[in-house]
């Protein structure tokens, strides 16, 4: 295990070994494993990323800052900088983890992500773990649009339809496939005045619902973008937008996949926006 790697991914190299040893330590493997350095990983990030975005977004409100940051921290956004730095190869798991596929688990790479910023804290102190923070942080802001980041695909879709004058879309479950325990719903998202009819599959119905709402979106920019006064005066053919495919959600499927264990510890990390 290479840990010179990981240091220089982080842009930070320990003084005590130990303490990043340990925050890459699971406890299947170790009962001196992370969960603390976790904890207090998960503070110093929340604190960072508030203060990253009042200083950035000077004029977003409370509630749209609150937003930002709980897409920023929750478990999928620190999963996507763990899969950037490679974390998984340097994760020391039990045996069982092992065999289960836990170097993939999203739960316990973002888990990992929080503690080596807890054992970064520890290190050196907070100035050191904000700036492995900003790393991490800055370059996505960069290129993301701060009004939209955390917002669902029904939201966006119902703000994007109101601000044309256009009425709300409807859904409806057209077919559910497999077992009762597995179930993936079929969802039809219509939106007359356009035209618009497509469909989306999760693994609930407010997946399938999400699903669909984003295959709309996408529609309904694209036939607004050609020509607005085109598109009110000959609607499009259904068949047209269905080759449009269908949207598939996994989200739900896959947090059901791997989250019988910590349901209560990632509730305040899912980030999830009702719909």
């Amino acid at each position: 295990m290479n840990l010179q790697l990981l240091q220089t991914r982080l842009g930070y190299t320990f003084r005590d070994t130990g303490l990043l040893q340990q925050a890459l330590t699971h406890r299947s493997h170790s009962s001196l494993h992370n969960e603390r350095l976790e904890f207090l990983g998960d503070s110093i990030l929340n604190c960072v990323v508030a203060s990253i975005l009042y200083e950035r977004f000077h004029n977003l409100a409370e509630g749209d800052l609150s937003r930002l940051r709980a897409n920023l921290v929750k478990q999928q956004s620190l999963f996507e900088i763990a899969q950037k730095l490679e974390l998984s190869q340097f994760l020391r798991l039990g045996e069982g983890e092992l065999k289960s596929g836990g170097f993939r688990r999203p739960s316990i790479l973002a888990d990992t992500l929080e503690a080596l910023l807890g054992a970064i804290f520890l290190d050196s102190g907070f100035d050191a773990a904000r700036a492995a923070i900003r790393s991490f942080y800055i370059p996505l802001l960069d290129s993301v649009d701060p009004r939209t980041l955390g917002k669902d695909a029904k939201t966006l879709l119902q703000e994007f339809l109101q601000s044309k004058k256009i009425s709300l879309p409807t859904y409806n479950v057209v077919a559910t496939h497999g077992a009762a325990h597995s179930q993936e719903f079929e969802i039809e998202c219509l939106v007359p005045k356009l035209g618009i009819q497509v469909f989306g599959r999760g693994g609930s119905r407010r997946a399938g619902e999400q699903a669909a709402a984003r295959l709309a979106l996408e529609t309904a920019e694209q036939l607004l973008q050609k020509s607005p006064s085109t598109t009110r005066k000959s609607r499009p053919r259904s068949a047209q937008l269905k080759l449009a495919g269908i949207a598939t959600d996994q989200t739900e499927l896959a947090v059901q996949a791997e989250e019988p264990q910590s349901q209560q510890k990632q509730s305040h990390k899912s980030g999830n926006t009702p719909a």
